[in-house]
């Protein structure tokens, strides 16, 4: 039998599925064991098949908020941040209703930023990818680049005492927009909204103090956790001291299929996307799995390992103490090269030496915060990574064991945890957020 994880719900168990699941942009096809295996997907939604009359209602009719149109003068300054290539924001549907709405501005009157973080800048290529070939040909595109403080205005700090550096470009438009994508994210909980702010295009010493080790650690953080989630709150705060004047977020299928349009004051319009998306993607879980399988989302959530730590951690919320979890990720960037994910991973030979480093005071590099959460899952389960872009070495260097093949990893697991041992798959890995019931030991 042949399941589709778009189609496929919630706790459903069959005797060897054949299932495909997200991994780069061709997907795998993953035979699983008989009536061990549990299914957890997203609930199936409507599909917009209009994407750009969507987001031209949106607009004309935003959240708490007077239409775009209304709020954008002839002489205004208008900055528009859009998210970079490891974000599958449909910028096709996104934009041009957008730049539509603001055809009575000279186009030099127009800048787009692209939130980067500290993500590494885009190649022109990439941005045709992101923007299409029109957008960059008629407005100036700008990479943002946190460690350039010449590129940045200081506003103050925030009520955590973190300084707060931010796009000068950005500040100095008069009309500042944000865009998006509405999905679950492995520490700040949700992303859209105030994430294109911070991390998006703030300086690198915000960043890193939002990432910090206590910060990271907080048994508040975590996937669709925002309210009291520290992380989240104070990328609220640095992107209200910004004053935003619209954001326009989206959310859709884990195939990329548009689901919902949420424009408007940026607040109440994110909120409002928030909402529609924990409706859709929070999957109860009675007790914990022996085994977890879990992807990284299919590109270009997987791009890299450093990327794909997010399918690690939303298995970490349902597998048991002393489980196993394979993670399904094609890295076709490997580690990456970039950054310095693969650097700290090189520093420490387990998971426990990692965040005894991680704790040292005065310790920080870049990324760690990735790294962080890796190793704390990796104090008590196993990791096993089956990937096409990394090599043994690379896997074993992120506490991880080699899987060459899935099937066979499986029955091995099988054999060490018994013939009862459970199997919960996520096809859509961290697209999917299960959580243990309270019968679970866990909350709601």
């Amino acid at each position: 039998m042949f399941l589709s994880p778009k189609r496929r719900t919630t706790g459903t168990e069959g005797a060897n599925l054949d299932l495909e699941i997200l991994y780069g942009k061709q997907n795998k096809i993953v035979r699983f064991p008989d009536s061990n295996t549990v299914i957890l997907s997203t609930k199936q939604i409507e599909i917009i098949s209009d994407g750009k009359d969507a987001v031209r209602k949106s607009l004309k009719s935003p959240i708490d908020s007077p239409a775009l149109r209304d709020l954008v003068g002839v002489d205004d300054t208008v900055a528009i941040v859009f998210s970079d290539i490891t974000r599958p924001v449909p910028y096709d549907l996104l934009l041009p209703p957008l730049l539509e709405e603001l055809s009575y501005l000279p186009n030099d009157r127009i800048v787009l930023i692209n939130a980067l973080g500290t993500h590494r800048p885009n190649s022109p290529e990439e941005l045709v990818d992101i923007l299409g070939p029109e957008i960059p040909a008629r407005y100036q595109v700008i990479q943002h680049d946190c460690r350039d403080k010449s590129k940045l205005l200081c506003l103050g700090r925030t009520s955590y005492d973190n300084e707060v550096w931010v796009n000068k470009i950005y500040l100095e438009s008069t009309v500042r927009i944000l865009t998006g994508l509405i999905e679950p994210h492995l520490f700040a909980g949700i992303s859209g909204g105030p994430k294109s702010v911070l991390p998006g295009i703030v300086g690198e010493s915000t960043i890193y103090a939002n990432h910090n080790t206590n910060m990271i650690g907080d048994p508040r953080v975590g996937f669709a956790q925002t309210e009291g989630n520290p992380i989240w709150e104070e990328m609220l705060e640095v992107a209200m001291m910004t004053e935003p004047t619209f954001i326009v977020n989206v959310t859709q299928t884990e195939d990329h299929q548009l689901t919902g349009v949420f424009s408007g004051n940026m607040k109440k319009a994110h909120l409002a996307g928030v909402e529609f998306v924990k409706n859709t993607v929070m999957v109860p879980v009675d007790r914990p799995f022996d085994i977890v399988v879990s992807t990284a989302g299919g590109f270009p959530l997987d791009i890299s390992m450093y990327q794909s730590v997010k399918g690690i951690a939303v298995s970490g919320n349902i597998v048991k103490e002393g489980g196993d979890i394979i993670l399904v990720s094609e890295c076709i960037e490997g580690l990456p090269a970039y950054g310095e994910y693969g650097d700290i991973m090189r520093l420490a030979h387990s998971p426990e030496k990692l965040l005894t480093m991680l704790h040292e005071p005065g310790f920080f590099m870049q990324d760690q915060w990735d790294a962080q959460i890796q190793a704390q899952l990796c104090t008590h389960t196993t990791l096993h990574i089956y990937s096409e872009g990394l090599n043994d070495q690379e896997i074993q260097q992120v506490f991880g064991i080699p899987c060459h093949s899935i099937e066979d990893t499986l029955e091995e697991l099988l054999i060490k945890h018994g013939p009862e041992a459970r199997f919960g798959v996520l096809p859509a890995g961290p697209l999917t957020i299960p959580y243990l019931t309270d019968n679970g030991s866990g909350t709601t």
